[in-house]
């Protein structure tokens, strides 16, 4: 056999993929399993959403869009921005890619030099890093704990930073912690990488999931931040493939051809169907969706928390909670298998979501419906007891 590339023995699996597969094993013997692992909501796509899509293969429009993607959904994404958070967006700063990763992919393909840095959470998703290193970029991971929010916060990327230090990537909300950026700690990471000649990143793909405070966008502050964003979380759009970059201006034709070289466009019909995401009918039903997720939440933050889970900070955006489990074990990897097999309830082990402290954390995601979560809070108080 040919030898293999070096960067394949670096590039981590995803852990929670190996669960789920057992879950669906252990569901086709007949076990009842609470999914609560994955980080995909369990609303369907919106009906308006759909029936644009089923018009576009009925009218034939199958055929490649330009790279950048379809000029009215460009548009469609500078209209979001002006008119949800009166932000001017010039759609020629915008590409519409093959979901978010297809965005992150022409960020750093743009950014990222061979031995050149980006600096990240530790924990945060786990794919970002392994991307850095697919563009033979390194991942310089930060610990971060509750008192920071789990966030890159000003003081700690000025503490960490390196002179080969290319870019910052943050995303408010989070993954794994729900937790947001304060528009005060958007702007100082924006001021610190002007200073320092860095690129900031800004990951908003669960922009719009907020709880108990105002939703807003980095691209408030200047022109020159990178923000990715996706139709996958708020817009119920997973399996379509599809999300968006706005890129600086200076950067939009290169992204271009980037992106006719990487994936040559998005999904066509994906493409045609997010237009109908943006209409009156659909925000009053994502609207609705996301009050459901406030109250999954406000349901099992309390409950983990009386289950002897510590959950010191509330997240305030997105569906997960990250939940130190140290009371209860110092191998959380073990006890997401314990709790699959022996409970029937899949949760995601910390150490899918990088190495600080790891051993003691687990995400909890809740995209399954009140019942269930209910179901999985008496099968864990079982467990536990």
């Amino acid at each position: 056999m040919p030898p293999r590339a070096a960067r394949l023995s670096e590039i981590r699996p995803f852990h929670v993929m190996r669960l789920l597969e057992r879950a669906r094993e252990l569901e086709a013997q007949g076990r009842d399993v609470v999914h609560m692992e994955i980080g995909e909501p369990d609303f369907p796509t919106p009906a308006p959403v759909i029936e644009a899509g089923c018009r576009a293969l009925a009218e034939g429009r199958v055929h490649y869009t330009p790279a950048r993607g379809l000029a009215p959904l460009r548009a469609a994404v500078s209209h979001y921005y002006r008119d949800r958070y009166g932000v001017e967006v010039d759609p020629a700063r915008i590409l519409i890619t093959p979901g978010a990763t297809g965005a992150l992919q022409l960020v750093l393909a743009a950014l990222v030099d061979p031995g050149r840095r980006v600096m990240l959470t530790d924990p945060g998703y786990p794919c970002n890093r392994n991307l850095v290193r697919l563009f033979e970029g390194l991942a310089q991971p930060v610990p971060t704990g509750p008192d920071a929010g789990y966030q890159l916060t000003p003081a700690l990327a000025a503490a960490h930073w390196q002179t080969d230090t290319a870019a910052l990537l943050v995303a408010t909300p989070a993954n794994p912690s729900g937790t947001l950026l304060t528009d005060g700690e958007l702007a100082g990471l924006a001021a610190l990488s002007r200073e320092r000649g860095a690129a900031l990143i800004v990951d908003e793909i669960y922009q719009g999931l907020t709880y108990d405070t105002e939703d807003v966008t980095a691209l408030a502050l200047g022109e020159d931040i990178f923000v990715i964003n996706s139709f996958s979380k708020y817009f119920g759009m997973t399996g379509w493939r599809l999300g968006w970059l706005v890129a600086p201006p200076d950067y939009a034709a290169e992204l271009d051809v980037l992106a006719q070289n990487l994936f040559l466009a998005a999904p066509t019909v994906s493409q045609w169907a997010a237009l109908a995401a943006f209409g009156e009918d659909t925000r009053i039903l994502l609207e609705q969706r996301r009050e459901a997720f406030q109250q999954r939440r406000d349901f099992l933050l309390p409950a983990l928390r009386r289950l002897g889970f510590d959950i010191p900070v509330t997240p305030q955006g997105a569906f997960y909670l990250y939940a130190n489990c140290r009371r209860l074990t110092d191998d959380s990897f073990d006890l997401s298998h314990r709790l699959l097999e022996e409970a029937g309830v899949a949760v995601t082990p910390g150490i899918d979501f990088g190495d600080y402290r790891a051993g003691e954390h687990v995400r909890f995601a809740y995209t399954t419906s009140l019942d269930a979560l209910e179901k999985g809070v008496e099968r864990l108080r079982r467990f536990l007891s």
